[in-house]
């Protein structure tokens, strides 16, 4: 089956380059610039060449000719260019590139593909990948999320190339929690790390963060065994302790008290925000992500949000 890619940011470069190993594959940009002169992208993924197998193309209907397509958009915008585009995307199967939650409506990417384009195949891929790993041919892992397991079949066997392992599982939702759970919890380890709070500091954070992703999957009727895979405790585990990640570097400038690009897409704070949101909603109890809401919106400083956490009742982990 034919593929494309659309966004050209460093995932999308990325997922371009490794599954042009197994035939030809379209990688639509908005502004291509020099990519298909220069046959690299050299602003958001350098010194990574693109294979004879890889075109850049700036016209959407070119892309969209392939059977499948990935959406490699940052997950704020998702619901605006699929909405764009929904006539040229009817009855595709689009597959969501981006980890996050719709700050406006608290969903996912899966779900705002079924709303936004309900004649579509959704599905989501989503795991602990660097871009730069991907791209330069380094072993990978994914989940391939979609409730349509013929087709996640399908897409499972058309995504696998030499050094991109793809993994299946039927629960969209559970997917779409880790990937975006997972971002919140790596802004914190960041931020611990940051402010000189030490390792032990991360490691706590990272495991009763990841009890908050547990029981708020669990409260959306997700698959616990989703989130002990890759798509959860699989991509915590990397994001939260590498500066490769956006999220954890957002969450190191919190602590060390610096500025950080506006320009860089990270995607755990708005999620952090919509999660917030919805916990207490729900009230349910998720008190290092309304932390790292209460970080990210200049109520709190690493020191008195970290105090906080410790200042809780004790009670049985």
């Amino acid at each position: 089956m034919s593929i494309a890619v659309l966004g050209a940011g460093a995932f999308g470069t990325a997922l371009a380059i490794s599954l042009a190993q197994n035939g030809p594959v379209v990688l639509w940009a908005r502004d291509p610039g020099t990519m298909e002169t220069e046959r690299e992208n050299r602003t958001r993924l350098p010194g990574c060449p693109f294979p004879k197998a890889l075109r850049v193309s700036g016209e959407l209907n070119v892309a969209c000719a392939a059977d499948i397509l990935l959406i490699a958009v940052p997950m704020q915008q998702l619901r605006a260019f699929l909405s764009e585009h929904s006539q040229i995307l009817s009855q595709k199967t689009l597959v969501a590139c981006c980890k996050g939650i719709e700050l406006s409506t608290g969903l996912g990417p899966v779900t705002v593909i079924s709303q936004a384009v309900p004649d579509a195949i959704p599905a989501i891929l989503t795991g602990p990948s660097f871009a730069a790993d991907i791209a330069r041919g380094l072993p990978t892992a994914l989940t391939l999320a979609c409730a349509d397991d013929t087709a996640g079949q399908t897409l499972q066997q058309a995504l696998t190339t030499s050094n991109l392992r793809i993994y299946r599982t039927t629960d969209t939702i559970g997917a779409e929690l880790g990937g975006a759970l997972k971002n919140v919890i790596a802004i914190a380890c960041g931020a611990a790390i940051g402010a000189g709070l030490g390792e032990s500091a991360r490691a706590a954070l990272m495991t009763r963060g990841y009890a908050e992703m547990q029981r708020l999957a669990a409260h959306l009727k997700a698959d616990p065994r989703t989130l002990s895979g890759l798509s959860g405790f699989g991509d915590l585990t990397l994001t939260c302790t590498s500066t490769q990640s956006r999220n954890y570097r957002l969450g190191l400038a919190l602590g060390e008290g610096q500025s950080f690009d506006p320009s860089v897409t990270v995607e755990g704070a708005a999620t952090a925000q919509a999660v917030d949101e919805l916990a207490q909603k729900e009230g349910l109890d998720m008190p290092i992500t309304a932390a790292v809401a209460g970080l990210l919106a200049n109520r709190l400083d690493v020191a008195t949000a970290m105090q906080s956490l410790l200042t809780r009742p004790l009670k049985e982990e």
